[in-house]
């Protein structure tokens, strides 16, 4: 079953022009639970894992015992730094340890194709003719978001080619986040509110998507 878009100018004019995907690797029933997996997954790998706190055995000092065992009428103590004194070390505090988790591929792939069914069922997805700008001019993405009105609205591009240009014209506004069509992840896909890909982008990540079905 093939899907059709209707590709837009940088202006955000209508072109005319129509974009056919033949085999749409997006036209599947959402699977949430991959969708959850892959997110988790991502935002579990970003976490460094350096935090870390000081045992008894590694706090400075507490060699000498505070006072005799017996006869003073307290309780006994054998160290200044036992963790229920003010300076002490800590109980099962925190140490450095990765936090990695990992999905199998045909789940990271269920997961995009997932999240982009998604936005191409909410009518987010928006296929602009290829964003290849000759020079680096903010007032070309200003026109596009005021003309879908998405000035106020959070908007991932996705492209074929990460333009330098593109890049920069995009990089003084808050709300967008310029990627890689192909290499995009489900947690970008899902986080923003609007999707506008250029044309080589969106047949290139179709292509990418397809990949189980090729094996």
């Amino acid at each position: 079953m093939s899907i059709e878009f209707s590709v837009f100018k940088k202006d955000g004019a209508d072109s005319g022009e129509k974009l056919v995907i033949e085999t749409p690797a997006f036209e599947i029933e959402p699977h949430d639970h991959a969708i959850y997996l892959a997110v988790k997954a991502e935002m579990t790998n970003v976490r460094q894992g350096t935090h870390s706190t000081k045992t008894r055995g590694e706090v400075r000092g507490g060699g000498k015992k505070p006072w005799k065992q017996k006869g003073t009428g307290r309780a006994r103590s054998g160290s200044r730094r036992n963790p229920v004194w003010v300076g002490g070390g800590r109980i099962f505090g925190p140490k450095p340890h990765s936090y990695q988790m990992k999905v199998n591929k045909k789940v990271k792939l269920l997961a995009r194709q997932s999240a982009l069914a998604y936005r191409y069922k909410e009518g987010v997805l928006k296929v602009i003719e290829d964003l290849v700008l000759a020079e680096p001019k903010a007032r070309v993405i200003r026109d596009l978001l005021n003309k879908f009105e998405l000035t106020d609205k959070k908007v991932t591009i996705l492209t074929a080619n990460l333009d330098d240009n593109l890049y920069l014209a995009c990089r003084n506004f808050g709300n967008i986040l310029v990627l890689e069509a192909e290499t995009v992840s489900t947690y970008d896909l899902l986080d923003c509110e609007a999707l506008l890909i250029d044309k080589s982008g969106l047949e290139k990540l179709n292509s990418a998507l397809l990949g189980n079905q090729r094996n």
